[in-house]
């Protein structure tokens, strides 16, 4: 179903993508906003602008404000992007179909985007397609330059994405199945469209869509199911698309439902690595990625169920080359810029890469033996190529194991110059045939997809792999465009037709037709995207020759090419990188969702109130049986049942690994026999269940086994754990004969214990004392390229436990060696020991542990003794048996050999504890609800969807105290002593009835002022003391309630600091009581408040007391009450007390110019020091803080 899209202008610019049940909304941060979102960041990096998004059900988001943008129909987002710091959201807004590759597998060609928002919603469209090479002369468009055309009209930003994201139209999508990776790699996952299994190599938005990929990351698992399901998110890939349909007549397919087309599909999938025009991206980067690189897959759909898949790949010469452009075609000079030295890294890294991905790999070279320039390319590829570490040949006891990496040199010009033409290229079949049979195809048969219940998930979930293609054959000329397109319909050809030959069918000349018709359409559209024309010489790969017509088409896109090539393709370069992220002054947008961000923050921290773990044992056993049968009648309790203490005697999950279970004969490593496996499977189990009965413990059950060839590992479990144990999966991946033989390679098992990941890998590499090398490669092919379903990996789980026959060896001699064995120096052994210092080298199993060695090497025995090879081999002994671990939660417990003498190998065994993990859903689930509905109420509810128009990020990041003890932090908008936004209410009272606040004391507390806090105006006759004279008719003064060094406090008065002075005063009505103020002097001290750190508010003072003022008051406090009386009686409020410590005084003047009453107070200071029942004179000013110091009480409270 389309989406929609909703905008809202007001208070804030909100966009919102709609689906069925949820809605996605983006909100653009108003602090990002103008240059400083274009500011350098900590690490030197331009700091991108940021924005507020929130993904919520519909029923929970209030979308009443929002009108929907354009009236357009959205088909999906290829992400953000920021462009001249304003932030775009870019979605699919038109889409055609234009393949099915299997039922309910559908591929979209974009053919519009938008850029939103942004007021440029009037501005003209241009629907002019811009890379039409086709077009350009009688058009005169200028290519690139869109910014400065139409006339001076100003465009939209985005104006230039707009046009090659649509108008090129050689943009695809999906939203059933992952696009960027060929059938070979997704098959196996599943109905399900994972966004986490993208290959980037190919995923074009990469760059727009990483931020919500992010995002998406950092949801629930109930929030990510409801984001995909919603097909908000989409990637694109760039190249070539399309299904032909084969009716029934042509199809070269013979089955049932003979009467139903079948479908041909062509996928080109340009790389975005090194993305570019022709002139402005030629050979490889540092990184080993090259020009124009393309993987093009070849996938046959038949009704019955059988799929044909075939990928082959074509690419620049990976050397560092440039070519300039110029005016005469033909003539632009090529330029190598590197030695051979500074090459070969990289070189030598793209096509570990294509080993890694492929498996083996065979170079079609198309380049010219005459032209000076690429003769001199052809010269340092093959110079590289013979340098390579995958050009050896090795050999393997006997067998040779060919090179991973062979080249063919086929002069294209040359071999089709004679009266045969471009026929005579077909002769490059008969040069590469051998290798194409090696390499195979991909081929999956499934239930009959189109019989009862039909269903697109019936189709992919009955699928199963039969064959897989091991290798690829990666071709070039130049340009990798027309002489290889032509090349590659060729080896298409070849490899179907090795699909068809075993099945005694062929294809008729209708299908061929198509076949190249498809192919020829597939090169036009590569390369307008590079050299911004259709390919050449597509008469031929349409018609099969070479027409009239035909060559002056070729002639007139020479010419087209060389305008473009001089005069447009550099703005389409920086259109291109623009798209990719790569500017300089480019940033990727920052995504945030606070309140989510929070809550999976939170959940980690309290993961023990929501999960509890549980302690399993794991016995890990490997064994090489070196081909002999014999040994499954042999009693095999010493290894499996060995005599360990009480709680690894009978572990939850035992894993037995064997290598070699058949004799690896030339006949049987292309092939698995199942039988040898079984039987073991029965002599293990029976083993384990007669240990159990005799021990009165539960039975073994055979929870999942796997087999390639030689190497067998099988998961036997107790049968009370199977209710924990979920989503088990096996998978193999061969490494021998460059990924074509099962004779080496590993077998792998994962599940889930609880909520703790499990893999498990049984390997056998490399042999060869000097291979060292080889068996690194073998790890990293194993270890990157075996998969699981959704495109799990190995190092995708918590605990890994690798086991078998690794075949490093001892770098010593064979008499050293066995000298350091009799004497027992197992420590020199080890240090000499192939995979340790392989490992310490970093070169292979990074991250993993071995336990301590302290048995004898287990490689090799003569059989049936405890004697080392005495043969005319000789080999010299080794621990080629290992068992390695990863996972911080694995405790290994023992690691040792056992007595089984039957094999040339001793068999190891290893036993752990580990550490599960139970995660209790249920808790968890309401744990984050209530986490998010506390949090939305601590920040008033604001989020990307929010309708206040004063709410920035700040507001939802959420404070946390600094140190424990403090408040929390504030913003402009949240202050802690407000309590968060609640009214406040002042608890301040007056001294007494009479008194009220001296109007003509400053507002701000700081100011410098003689003023007291307090005033009182009384009748004269209310006071007949000493001094009332002098008083009269003048303003009645209270006594001051705080000394010179201490500020009066604000009405914002802490709550904290409120409650901790209260700690010291007295309770109100023993302030009031007259009695009590008559029997002892009040003044306070700030001894009884306890000094509190300031709070992280630099607007907000500080109530704080210095240890000196503490020690004065506390002995003038003490001193009082035995003093007799020394000054006049003061006026009844004086006698007043206060629950806070006395702000400090400003200088007020000198004592002469002070009134007669503080001259007074002065003198008195200045005699001996006596303390009086009554309260001291509050108006004493002089400099050592006599007297008492008073200060109303300010408190917060919460209005009711």
């Amino acid at each position: 179903m389309p989406l929609k899209l909703l905008l809202r202008e007001h208070p804030q610019r909100a966009i919102a993508v709609v689906a069925n049940s949820h809605a996605l909304v983006f909100r653009h941060s108003v602090s990002a906003a103008g240059a400083d979102s274009q500011a350098s960041g900590p690490s030197g990096k331009i700091s991108g602008p940021r924005c507020l998004v929130e993904f919520s059900a519909l029923n929970a988001i209030d979308l009443t404000d929002y009108r929907e943008l354009h009236g357009l129909t959205v088909h999906g987002t290829l992400g953000l992007i920021n462009v001249k710091t304003d932030i775009f959201l870019c979605v699919i807004t038109g889409a055609s179909r234009v393949a099915t590759v299997r039922p309910g597998e559908t591929v979209q060609r974009i053919t519009s985007v938008e850029f939103c928002p942004g007021d440029y919603d009037r501005l003209p469209h241009d629907s002019y397609d811009p890379y039409s090479g086709e077009d350009v002369a009688s058009n005169g468009h200028d290519y690139g330059h869109g910014a400065e055309s139409q006339e001076g009209h100003f465009q939209h930003p985005c104006f230039e994405l707009k046009r090659i994201l649509g108008s090129s139209e050689s943009f695809y999508y999906s939203v059933d199945f992952d696009l960027t990776n060929r059938l070979q790699d997704r098959f196996s996952e599943g109905s399900a469209f994972d966004l986490d299994s993208l290959d980037a190599e190919f995923l074009w938005n990469s760059y727009m869509i990483d931020p919500l990929i992010q995002f998406r990351s950092r949801l629930a698992s109930q929030e990510k199911s409801a984001l995909d399901a919603s097909h908000i998110l989409t990637s694109a890939i760039r190249g070539f698309v399309l299904t032909i349909t084969i009716p029934a007549s042509a199809s070269p397919v013979k089955g049932s439902h003979t009467n139903l087309p079948s479908h041909l599909t062509l996928i080109s999938r340009l790389s975005c690595r090194r993305a570019g025009t022709r002139f402005n991206s030629r050979g490889i980067d540092d990184d080993g990625h090259v020009a124009n690189f393309v993987e093009t897959e070849t996938i046959l759909w038949h009704p019955s169920g059988l799929c044909f898949s075939y990928a082959q790949i074509r690419g620049s010469v990976p050397i560092f080359w440039e070519q300039a452009a110029g005016l005469l075609p033909n003539q632009q000079k090529i330029s190598i810029t590197r030695s051979p030295e500074a090459t070969q890294p990289a070189f030598d890294k793209h096509f570990e890469y294509l080993e890694l991905t492929y498996g083996g790999i065979h170079i079609v070279n198309l380049l010219s033996e005459t032209k000076p320039g690429e003769v001199d390319l052809t010269a340092r590829y093959n110079h590289h190529a013979l340098r390579s570490p995958l050009n050896q040949v090795i050999e393997l006891g006997g067998n040779s194991d060919p090179q991973i990496l062979q080249q063919t040199q086929f002069d294209f010009h040359a071999e089709t110059k004679g009266p045969g033409g471009y026929e005579a290229a077909s002769m490059v079949r008969r040069l590469i045939q051998d290798r194409g049979d090696e390499f195979a195809y991909c081929l999956c048969d499934g239930a009959d997809a189109l019989g009862d219940n039909s269903t697109e998930e019936k189709v992919r979930r009955g699928a199963t792999e039969v064959l897989q293609q091991t290798g690829v054959f990666r071709t070039n000329c130049l340009d990798c465009l027309d002489r290889t397109n032509l090349i590659q319909t060729i080896i298409s050809q070849m490899a179907l037709e090795s699909f068809l030959s075993p099945r005694n069918e062929s294809a008729s000349a209708e299908f061929w037709m198509r076949h190249s018709s498809v192919w020829a359409d597939n090169g036009d559209a590569l390369s307008k995207i590079y050299a911004g024309t259709g390919a050449l010489k597509t008469s031929f790969t349409r018609h099969g020759k070479m027409s009239l017509s035909g060559a002056i088409a070729d002639a007139r896109k020479s010419a087209t090419r060389m305008y473009i090539n001089n005069f447009a393709d550099k703005g389409r370069q920086n259109t291109i990188d623009m798209l990719l992220g790569r500017l300089v002054d480019q940033a990727p947008v920052h995504l945030f969702d606070p309140i989510n961000d929070f809550v999976n923050a939170e959940l980690k921290r309290r993961i023990n109130e929501y999960s509890t773990t549980e302690e399993i044992q794991i016995w890990v056993g490997t064994f090489n049986l070196n081909g002999r049968g014999s040994g499954v009648k042999e009693d095999l309790a010493v290894w499996l049942c060995p005599q360990l203490n009480r709680l690894q005697q009978h572990p939850e999950i035992v894993a037995v690994g064997f290598q070699e279970i058949v004799e690896l004969s030339p006949q049987q490593i292309m092939s698995t026999d199942p039988v040898r496996r079984q039987a073991w499977e029965d002599a293990v189990r029976k083993t384990l269940n007669d240990n159990a009965k005799k021990h009165s413990s539960e039975d073994y059950i055979l929870l999942r086994s796997g087999q390639l060839v030689g190497a067998a590992l099988m998961i036997f479990v107790k049968s009370s754990t199977l209710k924990s144990i979920k989503n088990v999966e096996g998978s193999v991946r061969k490494t021998g004969m460059s990924g074509m033989a099962g004779n080496k390679g590993a077998v792998a098992i994962r599940l889930d214990y609880a909520n703790t990941r499990i893999c498990l890998v049984t390997a056998h590499l490399a042999a060869g004392f000097a291979n060292y090398e080889e068996r690194n490669r073998d790890f990293r092919t194993i270890n990157h390229g075996l998969r699981f379903q959704r495109n799990r990996s190995i190092e995708d789980h918590d605990t890994i436990i690798w086991l078998g026959d690794f075949n490093y060896r001892i770098g010593l001699s064979d008499d050293k060696v066995r000298r350091l064995i009799q004497a027992g120096d197992l420590e020199t052994l080890y240090a000499n020991d192939q995979l340790n210092l392989q490992m310490v080298a970093g070169r292979t199993f990074p991250f993993y542990s071995e336990a301590r060695i302290t048995f004898l090497p287990t490689y090799k025995y003569n059989n049936g003794t405890d004697q080392y090879d005495t043969s005319e081999k000789a080999r010299i002994p080794a621990w080629c048996d290992r068992v390695l671990r990863k996972g911080s939660n694995l405790r290994q417990i023992n690691y040792t050999t056992a007595p089984l003498r039957f094999s040339d190998h001793r068999p190891v065994y290893a036993t752990f504890q580990c550490t599960i993990s139970k995660v209790d859903e249920s808790v968890k689930r309401e744990l984050s609800e209530e986490i998010y509905t506390k949090r939305r109420s601590e920040i008033r509810g604001p989020s990307a969807n929010s309708k206040s128009d004063d709410i920035d990020e700040e507001d939802l990041l959420g404070y946390d105290p600094i140190s424990p003890g403090l408040p929390p932090a504030s913003s402009d908008r949240r202050r802690w002593w407000l309590d968060n936004g609640l009214p406040a209410r002042s608890m301040i009272q007056p001294p007494n009835a009479r008194s009220m606040l001296n109007p003509q004391r400053p507002s701000n507390p700081f100011t410098p002022s003689p003023e007291p806090d307090w005033v009182t105006v009384s009748p004269p006759s209310s006071y007949q003391g000493p001094g009332a004279a002098q008083m009269d008719g003048a303003r009645k003064v209270s006594t001051r309630q705080a000394s010179s060094k201490f500020p009066t406090s604000s009405p914002t008065q802490t709550s904290s600091v409120s409650r901790a002075a209260s700690k010291g005063a007295p309770p109100a009505k023993a302030r009031q009581d007259p009695s009590s103020q008559s029997q002892a002097p009040t003044a306070p001290s700030t001894s009884s408040v306890s000094r509190k750190p300031a709070p992280p508010v630099p607007k907000k003072p500080a109530l704080l007391s210095t240890p000196s003022e503490q020690a004065v008051d506390t002995t003038r406090s003490s001193a009082a009450p035995s003093q007799p009386p020394s000054a006049p009686k003061p006026r009844p409020t004086a006698e007043i007390t206060t629950v806070f410590p006395p702000p400090p005084r400003r200088a007020t003047g000198s004592p002469s110019t002070a009134s007669p009453l503080r001259q007074a107070s002065s003198r008195d200071a200045n005699g001996p020091r006596r303390t009086s029942r009554k309260a001291p004179d509050l108006m004493d000013d002089d400099g050592d803080d006599g007297g008492a110091k008073m200060i109303p009480a300010l408190q917060p409270q919460r209005r009711g």
